[in-house]
């Protein structure tokens, strides 16, 4: 799989995730080889945009404690790979969706890569920059989930089945990213 057709996954049908799903890649080897690098960039980005731009970037982001802010970033990101694996996988049964475990957590770990990256943006000291870059790697994550759950499920295009079950994981991942981001003002 090259980069070509990575970039094709969230605005191609069965092709491109017919192709990543041959792979067969397993839970661990989708934790270990992409889960945990890319769940690296967020908290590693924030935490030189906290320590190096300070109240430049935002009034009040320099008087953070971001060794421990980024800390808990990492593990929550980690632990919401493992739930919303879990979480695919009900909500596809629930829908009478077939959908394996492994599937499921490909697309769990597949899903949140356009937020992962977005995290770039940050390497930029500017909240503008950042704020366009988040809301284009929600879009592209959302496209993700949509056509994740589409092909991997072997349904058609404007499938209604498919597109209630994937309301209900991106409502889930939404949530799961706002809790992720409240933590970081929060603390």
């Amino acid at each position: 799989m090259n980069i070509t057709q990575l970039a094709r996954l969230p605005f191609s049908g069965n092709g491109a995730w017919s192709e990543l799903r041959r792979l067969n890649l397993s839970i661990p080897f989708l934790a270990w080889v992409v889960v945990v690098p890319m769940s690296f960039l967020p908290p590693v980005l924030l935490y030189y945009a906290g320590t190096h731009y300070g109240d430049g970037f935002i009034q009040g982001f320099g008087d953070k404690q971001w060794r421990f802010i980024t800390t808990i970033l990492f593990l929550a990101e980690l632990l919401t790979f493992f739930v919303m694996g879990w979480l695919i996988h009900a909500v596809m049964n629930s829908h009478q969706l077939k959908m394996s475990y492994g599937d499921a957590y490909l697309l769990a770990a597949i899903a949140p890569l356009p937020l992962w990256l977005s995290s770039l943006a940050l390497l930029v000291p500017a909240l503008a920059v950042s704020v366009v870059a988040v809301f284009a790697g929600l879009f592209l994550s959302c496209a993700l989930v949509y056509q994740g759950v589409r092909s991997l499920c072997e349904r058609t295009d404007n499938d209604v089945v498919a597109m209630s079950a994937t309301y209900i994981v991106m409502a889930a991942s939404l949530l799961a990213w706002g809790v992720l981001m409240a933590m970081v003002w929060g603390f």
